[in-house]
């Protein structure tokens, strides 16, 4: 059955709130076993938006959710933010243990972040708790997002955690690229995602991909995820993969996108401490433009509480504990990356805990003209990089294939304390000076 929110007391095209007339128009369709909330064209002025279990909320065409920025309009929750359990306001919309929930349709929901974000930024005081999200579904099944344009979220924009069975298709998701913390897409311990057929153009992390911290009491992995067919602008990674990673992250297909403008490309980051390991990832046919560095894989990234203790950013071996994260056996195939600013690739592992098995097949990276001069990665005792190619260490079982490089500065692969490396029908081109392909220091066996 349909419930038209209007029938429930809704105020279209109005300053006046219809919070309570969409939380009827949901109670009627819970209490009859499951329906569908219709928000018909107009804009409609609301606060968080709780949903129920076998309830598709349906906006039609040119209809708009606008949030509101008062906290007093986002009820206090238990729920995970940046990957520890905590209090924090309900997300814009939200659900907790439901099953088969839906938010679908051509409409828009509009959350009004500038507020949060001012506060973010110049006033955090002022943020008694975390910002809301702008969809936000903790420990729920058969989640289905469809049709929607999202934008302005005030934190993170969809953030499942602890779901399984999770569908987002044909999502446009638009923040300003200078707004804090506004990632796209990031699963967070969910089993079974699908995201397909989106275009993400935001402030932070296009799509992130998490398990949670060392902080998080119960580790569940993040697995069985498919991203394909889409486009991302601008954010701080297309792709990225932790660094919340505690719980595993494992079997995850990246394929068939278009990366723009979005400082890194391929992004997995974690450091000692966080435990956990990234596995049996596999990315293929990938357009970049305009990045910094398209393949970035380092395990001594130090953003977050205590990430410039000592014990994270040393670079002598410690002993390997279940607080060692570990990152193996993904594979890259046929990509191209034009116009990057800082290097090729770079591949940084612990002293205790190399990064392994990691293969590069079928990649065509032309470096810029005009090369911004960047980090390729967050890491203490790494300065800025122009037109580096690949940068390795602390590496085992490394294999590139078929790779080119194009105006690059120095070795294509620079190999620092690698076992078996190999470098099989790979070439340089158009270098400003005849450069070693392979430059390798402390290694064994390549």
């Amino acid at each position: 059955m349909y419930y038209n929110i209007d029938d429930f007391g809704a105020n279209r095209n109005s300053e006046q709130l219809s919070t309570e007339a969409i939380a009827r128009a949901i109670d009627a369709a819970a209490k009859a076993g499951g329906g569908t909330v219709y928000v018909p064209a107009g804009r409609y002025r609301t606060g968080a938006i709780l949903l129920k279990s076998n309830i598709e909320l349906r906006l039609g065409p040119g209809a708009v959710l606008s949030f509101t920025d008062n906290p007093d309009d986002y009820p206090v929750v238990v729920s995970r933010w940046e990957g520890v359990k905590r209090e924090v306001h309900a997300s814009c919309i939200y659900g907790e243990g439901l099953e088969n929930v839906s938010v679908t349709g051509s409409g828009q929901l509009e959350g009004n972040g500038q507020t949060w974000w001012d506060k973010q930024r110049n006033r955090p005081e002022e943020l008694h708790y975390p910002r809301p999200k702008l969809i936000s579904f903790d420990s729920c099944r058969r989640v289905t997002l469809r049709d929607l344009t999202l934008t302005n979220s005030p934190s993170w924009t969809v953030n499942p955690i602890l779901c399984q069975d999770v569908t987002v298709e044909n999502v446009s998701i638009l923040n300003p690229a200078d707004s804090p913390n506004t990632d796209g897409i990031n699963p967070e311990s969910c089993k079974n995602v699908r995201i397909s057929n989106c275009h993400i153009d935001v402030g932070d992390d296009c799509i992130a991909i998490k398990a949670g911290t060392e902080d998080t009491a119960e580790r569940v992995p993040c697995e069985n995820i498919t991203i394909s067919n889409c486009t991302m602008v601008h954010g701080h990674g297309g792709v990225v993969i932790g660094s919340e990673m505690s719980g595993d992250v494992r079997h995850v297909v990246i394929t068939n996108c278009v990366f723009q403008h979005t400082d890194r490309g391929i992004r997995l980051k974690s450091r000692r401490g966080r435990g956990g390991t990234v596995e049996d990832i596999r990315v293929s046919n990938i357009v970049m433009d305009n990045v910094i560095c398209p393949f970035i894989l380092n395990l001594y990234y130090f953003c977050g509480p205590r990430g410039k203790d000592k014990y994270v950013w040393d670079k002598n071996p410690y002993p390997v504990t279940e607080e060692t994260p570990c990152f193996r056996r993904i594979h890259f195939n046929s990509i191209t990356a034009r116009n990057v600013h800082a290097a090729a690739g770079f591949l940084y592992g612990l002293a205790e805990q190399h990064v392994s098995e990691i293969t590069f097949d079928d990649i065509d990276i032309s470096m810029a003209e005009q090369a911004i001069p960047g980090h390729p990665a967050m890491m203490t005792g790494i300065e800025e990089m122009t037109n580096r190619g690949f940068f390795l260490g602390n590496v085992r079982d490394i294999r590139f294939r078929g790779v080119t490089i194009e105006n690059h500065e120095g070795p294509a692969f620079y190999v620092e304390n690698g076992e078996r490396v190999t470098v099989e029908n790979c070439e340089s081109k158009n270098t400003k000076k005849a450069e070693k392909l392979l430059e390798q220091v402390n290694t064994q066996e390549s």
